[in-house]
């Protein structure tokens, strides 16, 4: 693994996953308490695995008001949506009750679900990246040019011409 300074702190690179690669797993405290492990879903469900910076700030509430809008349309794609950030649950719950939030939101405060995606944190904020995975666990896409506004609609335009359901 290499590391190289940038102007704020010490970063490692390490590898991007891409699609073909097997998401790897991990289990995390979610908005109401529970465990959560990806492995829960294999061979059940296909997972929106989304990263984000922060609860409660503007691109954030945007798109997740866009995966809670469009929620029906990934349970008709046997898909679960998962947002993941740096912040405690505490902070999740607020942001959940806020905004409606109705999928989980898991508490990464060790960074240790974004270090095993590899997505780069600034500061103690993660980069807004997200991961289609399938129900055998592999990553279908990688999306690390993320447009909040539009995420969702793009994540479902390429479900449909993926095929996958």
């Amino acid at each position: 693994m290499l590391q190289f300074f940038n102007e704020r702190h010490f970063m490692n690179v390490q590898a991007e996953l891409n699609a073909g690669d097997i998401a790897p797993d991990f289990t995390a405290e979610s908005t109401d308490g529970s465990s959560i492990s990806l492995h829960d879903f294999k061979g059940k469900s296909n997972v929106v695995l989304y990263f984000y910076p922060e609860d409660m700030t503007g691109g954030c509430t945007v798109e997740a008001q866009r995966f809670r809008d469009d929620k029906s349309k990934y349970e008709a794609k046997n898909t679960v949506i998962l947002g993941v950030s740096l912040d405690d649950r505490a902070k999740h719950q607020a942001f959940t009750k806020k905004e409606n939030i109705n999928f989980p939101l898991l508490v990464d405060s060790d960074q240790s679900i974004c270090n095993n995606y590899n997505v780069p944190i600034d500061g103690h904020q993660p980069y807004r990246q997200t991961f289609l995975i399938d129900k055998t666990g592999t990553i279908i896409k990688a999306y690390r040019k993320v447009d909040a506004r539009v995420h969702s609609e793009n994540i479902l335009s390429d479900m449909e011409s993926l095929h996958l359901s």
